[in-house]
């Protein structure tokens, strides 16, 4: 039998997950056929963020998050970057059960971590005070996403968390 190791973050989120697709900021899903997977934008993202997944390029926010600085786009040689300069994604993020808080462990990482001020903790009675998402401030950069010790943050599109809000 084989045993596949597992990281600290899989072992508590209780194993692997599949990684969802987040294309750059200012590409539309239908902008990524005129897509070549030539990694321009790779190269050029300063956060790291970026790879080619498939051939063509997906974010990783557990490496770090997404400045909004338009690299990618700026030395991108395809019609990929349609959407001009972005300031937001089309995504929020999402709190897992696995979040610490909601199991009595102190943690407000998530928090320290958002440059948006989108993440806010709120009072428990007997408890630590829980995350509270802004959603109208979240620009889905993934900051939050990177820091959380048990990979309990993930990205959801912005219909869905309104239609759960």
């Amino acid at each position: 039998m084989r045993h596949e190791a597992l990281s600290r973050r899989d072992f508590l989120r209780g194993g692997r997950s599949e990684a969802v697709r987040i294309r750059p900021p200012g590409v539309a899903e239908a902008a990524l056929a005129a897509c070549t997977g030539c990694g321009q934008c790779v190269e050029h993202c300063p956060a790291g963020i970026i790879s080619l997944a498939g051939g063509l390029p997906a974010l990783d926010f557990s490496l770090g998050e997404c400045t909004f600085c338009g690299a990618c786009a700026e030395h991108c040689p395809e019609p990929v970057f349609t959407g001009g300069p972005a300031s937001r994604f089309d995504h929020v993020v999402s709190f897992a059960a696995a979040c610490l808080p909601f199991h009595r462990v102190d943690c407000q990482a998530c928090r320290d971590a958002c440059p948006a001020g989108a993440i806010r903790f709120r009072p428990v009675r007997g408890g630590p005070f829980v995350p509270d998402l802004d959603a109208a401030a979240c620009t889905g950069c993934g900051a939050c996403i990177a820091v959380c010790p048990v990979g309990a943050l993930e990205a959801a599109p912005r219909a869905m968390e309104a239609a759960h809000a």
